[in-house]
């Protein structure tokens, strides 16, 4: 530990003086960091899809879809809009300041860390990095040690790509991440558990660092009488078992009409196994579904399911486990009640309770009996009940008749509220995250304002009067 916690020293002091050459990149040069990012990713797709599958056997095609294309969508997605971001953007005048010239000009934070999780190593990786070049910083990364080979691909790109003093990476455990929070990073951007995220927030004031916290909770999911049921059970099925439900923005739990359960639940039952299943074996032969990480979050979540049971719960569909290969089979429960230990915890993997309800005020209650979720999700075509929950509830951010895409729309600020998290990333959300907008004003040759300078005479105090009244 003695010589990570000398490497850490030692880069974190070279980015420092660094970041200010770093800081002057032109617009040409930040693009042509993010376009050998894209190339990186492309060239070496092969070894991202064995790292992943390695980790915890992702399918193919889900690293395709969540990893590479999504940093690759945001990089040309960045590199197009990059140079309006840059550019100052002028204000309008106040009456006040009639005379003066203002703007706001972006400037970068200067060096700054990115801590990771393992769910979607690349993603949540080199999206927030491509966004902290763009504004012009230096930075670090912890990546997450549960998934070490998908961590140790992510090293291998930023080495190829980059010197140490404009961008690090440091592989290793929590005491490694423990490290690192101990320097005065100008700006820490976190992705976890709101368990963690309190602690990173807690470092981050020693030093009064700026933060970005991405986190998670229970995100629920609304399906009321007038959905169309086929659509909302493609869509919550995909939103649930991708990646193993392992995802901060999964559907945790549906609250359903009453009148509309049963059609569901049978619609969701088919659904998953068309998305998910192999032809010729089930779930646990399928290329197309994920593993639990390690046995360590297996466990967990058998341990879950099992209290869950026991307390009265059904289960609907699948239920299986095999502690051999960390396998937990898409699971659907039912009869479950609010005080049910399913309700008590995010579930961050595969297993879907259902809770029904017949006044739209009991979906209000429920949800605002529990922490702000990342995410919200309603199935509707009935407007005053959408509008109805949009006004009476508060999330990171809702899809209205889908799942989880918004977090893709590129032009939405992405992030959580209160205990989901704060801060906004993806597009121009994530280059302002890691820039300080400074204000700027530049006074003309004559300065109305002095007329108000002291000492405070009649006439001054007659003048701060009138602007008091009618300015």
């Amino acid at each position: 530990m003695d010589k990570i916690q000398s490497r850490i020293e030692t880069i974190f002091d070279q980015q420092l003086l660094n970041c200010q050459s770093i800081r002057n990149t032109s617009l040409k040069e930040r693009r042509t960091k993010l376009s050998s990012i894209e190339s990186w990713l492309l060239d070496h797709k092969d070894e991202i899809r064995d790292a992943m599958y390695a980790d915890y056997k992702k399918p193919v095609s889900e690293v395709d879809l969540t990893e590479i294309w999504a940093v690759v969508n945001e990089i040309r997605h960045i590199r197009k809009y990059l140079k309006k971001w840059m550019r100052p953007k002028k204000v309008n005048p106040t009456l006040a300041m009639a005379n003066a010239e203002a703007w706001i000009q972006y400037e970068p934070k200067g060096v700054v860390l990115i801590i990771t999780p393992w769910n979607f190593p690349f993603n949540l990786s080199i999206s927030p990095l491509i966004s902290a070049i763009a504004a012009g910083n230096c930075a670090v990364i912890k990546p997450s040690e549960l998934t070490p080979n998908s961590a140790k691909v992510i090293s291998k790109m930023v080495s190829d790509l980059f010197d140490e003093n404009e961008v690090a990476i440091f592989e290793g455990d929590a005491n490694v991440a423990k490290a690192l929070l101990q320097k005065p990073f100008n700006h820490i951007f976190f992705t976890g558990s709101p368990k963690i995220g309190s602690t990173v927030m807690e470092k981050a004031a020693k030093h009064l660092s700026t933060v970005t916290l991405e986190l998670g909770g229970k995100s629920p999911t609304i399906v009321d009488e007038t959905a169309n049921l086929k659509d909302a059970a493609q869509k919550i099925s995909w939103g649930k078992f991708l990646n193993c439900g392992q995802i901060c923005l999964a559907p945790d739990y549906a609250i359903v009409h009453e009148s509309v359960k049963e059609k569901l639940l049978q619609e969701i039952k088919k659904v998953s196994a068309e998305q998910f299943s192999s032809n010729n074996g089930g779930m646990k032969q399928s290329e197309n579904y994920a593993r639990i990480v390690n046995s360590k979050h297996f466990e967990r979540l058998k341990s879950l399911l099992d209290r869950t049971t026991s307390f009265g719960d059904k289960v609907y569909m699948g239920g299986q486990t095999d502690s051999s290969s960390d396998f937990i089979e898409p699971t659907v429960l039912t009869d479950v009640k609010s005080e049910s230990p399913i309700m008590s915890e995010e579930i961050f993997g595969p297993i879907l309770p259902i809770i029904t309800y017949n006044e739209i005020d009991e979906v209000i209650r429920l949800i605002n009996s529990s922490p702000k979720p990342l995410g919200l999700y309603i199935f509707s075509y009935n407007r005053k009940n959408i509008d109805f929950i949009l006004n009476n509830t508060s999330a990171g951010g809702t899809s209205i008749n889908d799942t989880i895409l918004h977090y893709m729309h590129l032009n939405l600020p992405f992030g959580g509220i209160n205990n989901s998290g704060f801060g906004r990333t993806h597009g121009e959300a994530g280059f302002k995250a890691f820039s300080n907008q400074r204000s700027i004003l530049r006074q003309s040759r004559l300065s109305p304002m002095k007329l108000l300078y002291p000492p405070y005479t009649n006439k001054v105090k007659k003048m701060i009067k009138l602007l008091m009244k009618y300015i």
